[in-house]
């Protein structure tokens, strides 16, 4: 059972926002470097997240797959990217093909809960290390299972992700959609709908992009870094809601 926070400790938190392990050391690898962040912004990254890391950054520019998305609504291409108090540009874009920016373009890249929406991971992987340069770093978020609507489903295994890449496995795939209608926990699910509701979005993914095609835990985190040429610097689970990993461009 989750425990309450009583009312001193939830307004401790408030103003004193629990940090993941280690975050000051995560934060030297961002200090006044460039780069792109695949989905968001995200409040994991400002001041009271766990990972405050928008505020120490030069610039950071953004890639979002839709000029309207149900997380952040209607976006315009330019330099509308807002994160923290600062502007970066904005792209429209799929997340595997970044197409009109540069190889090498930025010292890092961020995806927040961004990956598991991603029908073929590696093959997505692969583009982002082309345009962050020879050992730039990846922070990558994920959800972890234990504490997600996807408690009821098996971990994907590596193997199924190499098949994705050998197949070409475009974001129309539908392969994991019978699972997720049987196994997806509705009850943990911040959307609030109905299973006619989640099965009417389910079906239309292709559009609003919001289901989990694959399921991960920090053994296949590593599996995909290694398979990825991504060398770990840091990896581990926050809370029972996420998998977090520091990682270098290896090339």
């Amino acid at each position: 059972m989750r425990k309450l926070l009583s009312p001193v400790e939830k307004l401790y938190r408030n103003y004193f926002p629990k940090k993941i392990e280690g975050y000051k050391n995560i934060q030297a690898y961002f200090k006044n470097k460039n780069g792109i962040e695949i989905g968001g912004p995200t409040s994991h990254f400002d001041l009271k997240g766990f990972l405050p890391i928008y505020q120490l950054m030069n610039s950071l520019d953004n890639v979002n797959f839709s000029s309207n998305t149900i997380w952040e609504g209607n976006l315009t291409e330019g330099n509308y990217f807002k994160f923290g108090n600062k502007i970066g540009k904005q792209f429209i874009k799929e997340a595997n093909d970044l197409n009109g920016i540069n190889d090498s373009e930025y010292d890092f890249l961020l995806s927040s809960h961004n990956i598991e929406h991603l029908a073929n991971p590696l093959k997505t992987i692969q583009e982002w290390k082309r345009v962050v340069k020879p050992n730039g770093y990846f922070l990558f978020i994920l959800p972890n299972k234990e504490g997600t609507f996807d408690h009821r489903r098996p971990v994907t295994t590596i193997e199924h992700l190499i098949d994705d890449l050998k197949r070409n496995t475009t974001e129309a795939d539908e392969t994991h959609f019978e699972e997720v209608l049987m196994l997806h926990d509705l009850s943990k699910d911040p959307g609030g709908l109905n299973f006619n509701e989640f099965k009417e979005r389910s079906l239309k993914n292709i559009e609003n992009r919001c289901l989990h095609h694959h399921v991960f835990d920090l053994n296949l985190l590593e599996k995909i870094a290694l398979e990825s040429n991504i060398q770990i610097i840091k990896m581990k689970k926050f809370s029972k809601i996420h998998l977090v990993l520091l990682g270098k461009n290896n090339k």
